[in-house]
């Protein structure tokens, strides 16, 4: 099979992301807050593309800022067929009860080697009675 001349690109990796509180496993009275976030990473590129490596920017409600660079995604690097998505579940623990994340996915086309950024937007983590 030839590989296709396009390079994948951000544009073609869509990353789609459903945040959730932890209300059994956070204790607001300790400012733990659990928040669970799926993400969904969908390939509508011609090749297929492989996860090495995240940064995920964590801005707390108080203004602190973590930032959390690793190998691949829940310990795998996912290769990821044209047209094809790959979903995982991870956690974030908070010191209050608000919080944005944003980061970035390292990834290669594996026909071309290529490697490329794959941005993930700014998402809101917040506890139901927060939400006004």
């Amino acid at each position: 099979m030839k590989a296709s001349s396009h390079l994948p690109s951000s544009a073609d990796i869509r990353v789609q992301v459903e945040p959730a509180y932890c209300d059994e496993e956070s204790s607001p009275a300790e400012q733990r807050f659990v928040f669970r976030y799926t993400i969904t990473i969908h390939n509508h590129s011609e090749n297929s593309v492989q996860v090495l490596a995240r940064y995920w920017k964590i801005t707390q409600g108080s203004g602190k800022v973590q930032e959390v660079r690793g190998k691949g995604v829940v310990g795998k690097q996912p290769l990821i067929g044209p047209g094809q998505t790959f979903r995982y579940t991870s956690r974030a623990v908070l010191d209050g009860p608000v919080g944005v994340m944003q980061g970035a996915y390292t990834c290669v086309d594996t026909a071309t080697q290529q490697a490329f950024e794959v941005d993930i937007a700014p998402f809101r983590l917040a506890n139901p009675s927060q939400v006004h």
